[in-house]
């Protein structure tokens, strides 16, 4: 039997424990700032109009294995804050775990997002872990904190004739594209969020930004392939980024925390500034 080389051997003694290190520690906690295009080739911005959006936090207090503790939330609210955004879209997964695992309350998660501030508003979506919680529970949680819950249901802006729209979680059972939209007014402009990417193979077509979140890019892309697996209906290929549909695009964030294992490689979380 052939052995192994020694510089074989003694690469891999290096490399996956840093490996390891890596997936485990570093990368699930280090967050990305994006910017990405808020106008596309179908509809131009009002200048300088910023909005910025942030899903699947996550929070816990369960922190070394679900990563988003209160405190870690708070450093992202006040760097959401200080870059100064016009508009905040939430779109779901507000708490880890599926109910009575996760020790955190919705009120006291719904107190640290409830800092996020924006002359335009905040706006949210629930998730399959908030209605896993309690989804009436989360959205009267928000809504005390200031936080615009959208769930199937649309609104102006207050100085813009553009409108924020928000789809239910498909997952759930919770969407309706369709009763969403139906309050839109036709031909205007629409910040349209979901949580899970899937509502978007069923939406109406809309000119202006469409988010979604739920995937957490996968948590684990590898090169050449992408994510290895994606939660709920969506494509594989749907998993992070720049979403072409139908000559439409949507955007789906990798979010900010994890889900089932503490891992993330190639997938950084994010908070994403469309300006």
């Amino acid at each position: 039997m052939r052995r192994r080389p020694p510089v074989l051997r003694i690469a891999a003694a290096v490399l996956l424990p840093a490996l390891a290190v890596w997936t485990v520690a570093i990368e699930p906690r280090w967050v990305a700032a994006r910017v990405e295009p808020l106008s596309s080739a179908q509809w131009q911005a009002p200048a300088g109009l910023k909005v910025a959006m942030a899903g699947d936090w996550h929070l816990t207090t369960r922190s070394a294995w679900r990563i988003t503790s209160v405190e870690r939330a708070a450093r992202i609210v006040d760097e959401i804050n200080a870059a100064q955004p016009d508009v905040i879209l939430l779109p779901g997964d507000f708490l880890a775990g599926s109910g009575d695992d996760e020790d955190l309350s919705i009120e006291e998660m719904a107190a640290v997002l409830g800092r996020l501030k924006a002359p335009q508003g905040v706006y949210a979506v629930l998730g399959n872990h908030d209605w896993w919680h309690d989804g009436e529970r989360t959205a009267h949680a928000l809504s005390a904190e200031g936080i615009r819950v959208l769930e199937n249901a649309s609104m102006r802006l207050p100085d813009h004739d553009i409108w924020v729209v928000g789809i239910g979680d498909d997952s759930t059972g919770h969407s309706q594209p369709d009763k969403a939209l139906a309050g839109v007014p036709k031909g205007v402009a629409t910040l349209v969020m979901m949580h899970d990417p899937f509502s978007f193979s069923a939406m109406p077509p809309t000119r202006g930004l469409v988010v979604a979140a739920h995937t957490h890019g996968g948590q684990i892309s590898v090169p050449g392939y992408g994510a290895l697996v994606v939660p709920g209906r969506a494509p594989r290929e749907w998993a992070h980024g720049w979403i072409a549909h139908k000559d439409r695009r949507m955007y789906v964030t990798s979010g900010l925390g994890v889900s089932i294992l503490p891992v993330r490689f190639n997938m950084r979380p994010e908070w994403v500034m469309f300006q």
